[in-house]
């Protein structure tokens, strides 16, 4: 192959290189960020040699080329040459509320723990005042210990703007001391002070708008965006000798007025309208709105786009001390576990039943992703019976005005948040509670779903890579059944290098994987964030990044471990490498571990897919159909050629 002229036929189809903003490369493709797509040929690049696929995702123009990539990408970046990451058509390149979901989802997602943390600390708070009063006739809000606790469980959202700060100055790739001293500007005291008084506050003989932003939120998130550029413009300008004092002290001087005067209160006002909109719908009809959010929040949560409106309730807490988003959402919550244990009691397939029952008791505590991917998404029909559920469930919530006095994670732990509402709003939440729980158990076990076969500890069976099995399962593939493989009929088998539950290749959300043509395959969502080696080989490819490695056999077998989706743009954080590349394997010996929990709350799919690469050297690849695999057990199945 020659690798200088692919390289130059894929330069020229996708518009040159200066509708080129941005290339990067992962283990199999070429990512381009282009300025116009419209001057992209996808049908001429689908077939220059070489090329596997094209993909068009996340704002990107993908040219998969398997292990081509690193020989391509070295013969294209010298033709480039150093490419503006700015692009002057960015409506083109990604949509604008594609751009804003990722911004809020990255400036908040690194608060969500902290956040959890004030809620569940309150929801305590709020239990013992309950047993105080009702039990010992004592007001303990006037302890030294509750008034401490309390603190810490409100400090968070007091001092919302210096938190947010921090997170969007990483977002917006601007200096996180400066930005957190502008929101520390807007909590300082003798600024609340004047900011809550009744004399009329000036700066330079301007007058200021008064508000108090202390726990406010989306003021701080526009002065930081500004600062981006205003302390890029300063730095610009600036001779090098003078940065180091004069461009944080400028940045200062021109953005402290601007947040106080303009940008303040047209983020103070924007987060009222946002406000107003929400309740302007739930005074409407709390009934709809409850009932929309309990039953389409975990539809959200698939898809990361319940990020765009948690804001809503974080705002909530700050500014009024209370929210009801979350009560929506934890009838959601509860629907999934309910439906979770529906399928732990239908099922006769033994690791199923593993999952399921796992699953439940994870949802229950809020943490719904093994109930969704494990269970209810894989059987698709206890996810409508959930859905069905969680929107009775959080109708009920609406109508009985249901709400939190903190911003709090919605499980069983968190179910005090939502007892200062009043005797019939919390009656209300439990019952809409119970209603999605009991509703979705019970719809799954009268109506049903297509089971898993029962037969997982005896001789397992193989389903065809791509995605086909050996009988009619869940599993069921798009295409019919091309191999029929059982253990038996293999000429030798390969361990699983990951621990999860087994999903076939074409149901996961990677076109180019689920296509088959990188090679047959299956795929794992992971339950321990470890990979080791499958069986004895060398490691042939460990990507800079530490989400892609390549394996070769001692049995001749090539094969592509790919951990999630997507999560080459991570750059190696969360991930740790144990071995180096050419290193000498046995099985069972670690590769990569990884921090599964952070990369899901960075909202990346972990689906992790195992593929062969060289698949046309062997006349059948099957996969078990066991639902669960531990690190090691039978995953794949390899007949040869004959002859």
């Amino acid at each position: 192959m020659d690798y200088q002229k692919t390289a130059h036929q894929i330069l020229q189809n996708v518009g040159g290189k200066e509708n080129i903003s941005e290339l990067t490369h992962c283990f199999t493709r070429l990512r381009f960020v282009l300025k116009d797509r419209n001057k992209a040929n996808k049908d001429v690049i689908s077939n220059i040699e070489g090329v596997i696929q094209v993909v068009e995702a996340s704002g990107q123009f993908q040219v998969v080329l398997g292990n081509k990539v690193d020989k391509v990408y070295e013969a294209i970046a010298p033709l480039i040459g150093k490419v503006n990451n700015v692009s002057t058509n960015d409506s083109e390149k990604i949509g604008w509320g594609t751009k804003i979901l990722n911004v809020i989802s990255a400036i908040f997602t690194p608060t969500v723990p902290a956040i959890a943390a004030s809620g569940m600390l309150k929801g305590i708070l709020a239990v013992a005042v309950l047993i105080g009063m009702n039990y010992f006739h004592v007001d303990i809000k006037t302890n030294n210990t509750y008034i401490i606790l309390n603190a810490a469980s409100d400090a968070l959202f007091y001092f919302m703007p210096i938190i947010l700060a921090r997170a969007a100055a990483k977002v917006f790739k601007t200096n996180e001391y400066i930005a957190m001293i502008i929101g520390a500007t807007l909590c300082y005291p003798a600024i609340v002070t004047l900011m809550t008084g009744k004399t009329p506050v000036t700066l330079f003989g301007i007058g200021i708008t008064k508000a108090n932003y202390t726990s406010s939120v989306i003021p701080i998130i526009i002065a930081v965006f500004i600062l981006s550029y205003v302390e890029r413009f300063i730095d610009k300008i600036m001779p090098e000798v003078l940065k180091i004092i004069m461009v944080p002290t400028l940045s200062l001087l021109v953005m402290i007025p601007a947040t106080l005067i303009v940008f303040g209160p047209i983020g103070n006002y924007l987060g009222e309208f946002v406000n107003w909109l929400y309740y302007y719908i739930m005074h409407f009809s709390p009934i709809l709105l409850g009932a929309f959010i309990g039953g389409i929040w975990c539809i959200l949560v698939i898809f990361g786009a319940h990020r765009a409106i948690i804001p809503i309730g974080i705002n909530d807490v700050a500014k009024t001390g209370h929210q009801n988003l979350l009560a929506f959402a934890g009838a959601a919550n509860f629907s999934q576990a309910g439906a979770a244990l529906g399928v732990f009691l239908k099922t006769k397939n033994k690791n199923l039943k593993t999952v399921a029952a796992s699953a439940t008791v994870t949802a229950l505590f809020g943490i719904t992703e093994p109930a969704i991917y494990g269970a209810n998404l894989r059987l698709k029909k206890p996810m409508i019976y959930a859905v069905i559920s969680g929107a009775l469930g959080g109708g009920l919530m609406g109508w009985g005005g249901s709400l939190g006095n903190a911003f709090a994670n919605q499980g069983i732990l968190t179910i005090p948040v939502y007892a200062s509402a009043g005797t019939k709003a919390f009656v209300c939440y439990l019952l809409g509670c119970a209603i999605a729980f009991f509703g979705a158990c019970a719809l799954t076990i009268i109506f049903g779903f297509k089971d898993l076969p029962a037969g997982d500890s005896g001789v397992a069976q193989a389903m065809d890579i791509t995605g086909s099995t050996t009988q009619e399962t869940t599993l069921a593939p798009k295409s019919a059944v091309t191999d029929e493989i059982t253990l038996a009929q293999s000429d030798f088998q390969i361990g699983s290098p990951l621990a999860g539950n087994v999903i076939p290749l074409n149901e996961i959300a990677d076109d180019v994987f689920a296509s088959g043509s990188m090679g047959k395959g299956v795929a794992i969502n992971p339950s321990r964030g470890i990979v080791v080696a499958p069986a004895k080989c060398k490691v042939s490819v460990l990507y800079p990044t530490m989400h892609a490695i390549g394996l070769i056999l001692d049995n001749g077998v090539e094969m592509l471990i790919h951990i999630g989706i997507n999560t080459v743009e991570l750059k190696g954080k969360y991930f740790e490498k144990k071995v180096a590349v050419n290193a000498e394997l046995q099985r069972g010996d670690p590769i990569i571990t990884f921090n599964a929990e952070a990369i899901k709350k960075a909202g990346y799919d972990l689906t992790t897919s195992i593929i062969i690469t060289n698949s046309n050297k062997y006349a059948a690849i099957g996969a078990t159909t066991v639902a669960n695999v531990d690190l090691n057990d039978d995953l794949l199945f390899i007949k040869k050629e004959e002859g």
